[in-house]
């Protein structure tokens, strides 16, 4: 990731940056840092998820939204960022009318229902993914944030209960529990190696 060479901004006036490119930016601390393009197979992943929460009718397709769907999110420690891009998330119903101007889930709305990551190789992303984004995802009131973990196997759903989050892994031929997706009918392997 790179910064953008110009002056620092508050989160307001970022929100109402254009530099004229599809470039999605992460906010630290009024600097924007550029977000790297993901990986066709992490792309492949959230695509096959999406799919499948539509075509088995457990989501309305304009509820899905995959990598253009930023929320503003707290700031728990130095260093991180105001907004996140996840790779999947399900909306809820009144996002679509508060978010015509602009794809932002901002604080004051409703919290999206489910938000999805799929875990990049390195150090540095597990943490991000596996800390930082849960701390903020919990502390933003998002009710259930899946983790898909391609080099682990797992698929992680972690479940807001009394503002803590519950933690479950699924791995193999373990079928997926989604306590707000009773219907979810998928094994780990299959989220996991989606196929073709």
């Amino acid at each position: 990731m790179s910064s953008v060479t110009k002056p620092r901004m508050m989160f307001e006036e970022y929100l109402t940056y254009d530099d004229g490119t599809d470039n999605r930016y992460e906010w630290i601390d009024g600097v924007l840092i550029e977000m790297p393009t993901e990986s066709e197979f992490n792309a492949w992943l959230s695509f096959a998820l999406q799919l499948y929460f539509i075509h088995a009718g457990l989501v309305k397709p304009r509820l899905t939204q995959r990598y253009n769907c930023e929320i503003e999110v707290p700031v728990l420690k130095p260093k991180q960022a105001r907004n996140r891009f996840p790779d999947f998330v399900i909306l809820r119903p009144e996002h679509i009318e508060l978010t015509q101007k602009r794809l932002t889930i901002r604080w004051d709305m409703p919290a999206p229902v489910l938000v999805m990551e799929v875990v990049s190789p390195g150090q540095t992303n597990r943490d991000r993914d596996y800390e930082d984004k849960r701390a903020q995802y919990r502390a933003r009131g998002i009710a259930e944030y899946w983790l898909l973990d391609p080099e682990q196997q797992i698929v992680m759903v972690l479940s807001l209960v009394d503002g803590v989050y519950q933690e479950a892994i699924f791995q193999g031929s373990d079928r997926i529990v989604s306590p707000l997706f009773s219907m979810f009918a998928l094994t780990a392997e299959q989220v996991l190696n989606p196929e073709e």
